[in-house]
């Protein structure tokens, strides 16, 4: 008689960078693995960091950053323990915008105001010269599909968006101005992070979760598989044919799409903690040790596994 499958549920933000475990779960590789796991979708990285705090999320899917705030302002102990992607992210603005220049006196529609790719644009606006609360208003809108609505509506005139929303809002008429990482380079955009102490009770659970994702990034990035990728898109999105197929572009890419095996990039980690560092302390602060917020014990036990 087979064993139960251990419930495990996950918090994410909708998008297509939860390809890889759409694949896990198609080709029944968590099953395999002996997990069933429920997949959640935040409506803010708020809510999705109380989740992974109060315990009813084991696994969260984010932006690193929001395990940076959750460890450096809520106090959680979080590790980053897989990378995900260096960011399927555009800067989506309103039709009549052509220039960071026209930003000025407009409103910048984000997640949190405190955290991730807020930060990120932060320091981007700056570097063209645009000074945040002076030159531009923030308001907090909430997850990438409400940013897009919000968009649509003109409540807000600029906002930085996931695929395929970026892909949604150009077919609605909006444009895309810039893609964060042409201007900061490398950037580790998302991660899987838990809570250490659930991490250590239930090492064997997330060391398997971890396989089993790296198993749907493997199938999903091989070229064989673009068709049933692709329908995959379509299925588990909703999406147009013709905006599936787009997604896959990105997502197919080597060098701008998913992390090789979910590792994590450090040099990509050091942009986000140098980010984090200046926000909270001030422009050329020193920035805390990788390993202060990334164990890379389960991945690296996970992969010995494939």
């Amino acid at each position: 008689m087979a064993s139960p499958l251990r419930d495990l549920r996950i918090n994410v933000f909708p998008g297509v960078q939860n390809l890889p475990n759409f694949a896990a779960e198609h080709n029944g590789y968590f099953e395999k693995r002996g997990l069933h796991v429920e997949t959640t979708f935040t409506k803010s990285s708020e809510q999705q960091r109380s989740e992974l705090a109060s315990g009813v999320c084991k696994i969260a899917h984010s932006a690193v950053d929001n395990a940076l705030a959750m460890s450096d302002i809520a106090g959680v102990d979080v590790a980053i323990v897989v990378g995900l992607d260096h960011g399927f992210n555009k800067l989506v603005v309103q039709p009549d915008i052509s220039s960071y220049d026209d930003l000025r006196g407009r409103v910048f529609g984000v997640d949190a105001p405190d955290t991730a790719f807020a930060l990120l644009f932060y320091e981007i606006l700056r570097r063209k010269g645009l000074t945040k609360d002076k030159d531009y208003k923030v308001e907090v809108v909430g997850a990438t599909r409400f940013r897009l609505d919000a968009l649509k509506q003109k409540r807000v005139d600029f906002a930085v968006l996931n695929l395929p929303f970026n892909l949604l809002a150009q077919e609605a008429g909006l444009k895309v101005l810039d893609d964060p990482i042409a201007v900061v380079g490398h950037y580790q955009s998302t991660g899987g992070f838990v809570r250490r102490d659930w991490a250590q009770r239930e090492r064997d659970t997330l060391v398997r979760y971890i396989a089993a994702y790296v198993e749907g990034l493997r199938w999903v990035r091989n070229p064989a598989n673009k068709q049933a990728v692709i329908a995959l898109l379509e299925r588990r999105m909703d999406l147009a044919p013709d905006i599936a197929e787009r997604c896959y572009q990105r997502v197919s890419d080597q060098d701008s799409g998913f992390a090789s095996d979910a590792r994590i990039d450090r040099r990509g980690m050091d942009t986000v903690l140098s980010l984090r560092a200046g926000f909270s302390k001030g422009l050329g602060t020193e920035p805390p040790p990788i390993t202060q917020y990334v164990d890379e014990a389960f991945y690296d036990e996970a992969l010995a596994t494939l």
